[in-house]
């Protein structure tokens, strides 16, 4: 397959189910999504560090189950309706008060609808909540979601290329995620990166841009005795 020049394009992210890559890390979250609304519990509580696909699992699961976002001031409204269907991204640090947090939870737990939560950390850790809330998260079904590993994190990667609408070829995917820090957040912000100099130098994106992309941006960050600046 020939390879493509790069298209200064905007980016088409998708968050839907039939992008998510699924590997080891995520399987068993892959399948809580899937198994909606047979649901043993009408909570469930996704927990993963930073970069682990916790984000699209939930947009994954909203799009399935027509779920929407809540949305500060109005948990009232989005529970008042029996089988509501609420997304509560990054519940351990959202600037949502707990109150608002613990009315659609508490009428999940009851039956009148279902809520799927991501977070960083277990409830037991979420100083910043208060106890009612972390109690009733603690007895909510859970899922741990572990670091990308290297088929996940590689997919990841190829995803953002795609959002571009860029293919790049396995080799280099490898090459270039043996090389980064493994989060998310690090793979959008390279691929961002490498597309943005690749349309400036009119090139495509192989192994030997990649390393010379890569290691203009090391030199960059190191200071004339050529240690890395922190």
């Amino acid at each position: 397959m020939a390879r493509q020049l790069p298209l200064d394009l905007p980016p088409l992210e998708s968050l839907a189910r039939d992008d998510l890559i699924v590997s080891h890390s995520n399987a068993v979250a892959a399948g809580a999504i899937d198994a909606w609304p047979h649901w043993q519990h009408n909570v469930l509580l996704i927990v993963g560090p930073e970069g682990s696909g916790k984000t699209h699992l939930a947009r994954a699961w909203a799009d399935l189950a027509d779920a929407s976002m809540l949305a500060i001031g109005r948990s009232g409204e989005m529970t008042d309706r029996d089988g509501f269907r609420l997304v509560i991204d990054d519940i351990d640090r959202t600037t949502i008060p707990d109150a608002e947090l613990f009315g659609p939870i508490n009428a999940a737990r009851l039956g009148q609808g279902f809520v799927l939560a991501t977070s960083r950390l277990a409830p037991e850790a979420m100083a910043n909540r208060l106890a009612d809330l972390r109690s009733r998260l603690a007895a909510a079904a859970r899922v741990e979601l572990d670091p990308p590993d290297d088929e996940l994190f590689e997919g990841i990667l190829a995803k953002h290329f795609s959002d571009h609408q860029l293919f790049v070829d396995p080799g280099t995917l490898t090459y270039l995620a043996e090389r980064i820090e493994r989060t998310g957040s690090a793979a959008r912000s390279v691929v961002d990166a490498l597309n943005r100099q690749a349309l400036a130098d009119k090139s495509r994106i192989t192994k030997p841009f990649v390393r010379k992309v890569l290691e203009t941006n090391l030199h960059r960050t190191a200071d004339p005795a050529g240690k890395r600046q922190t």
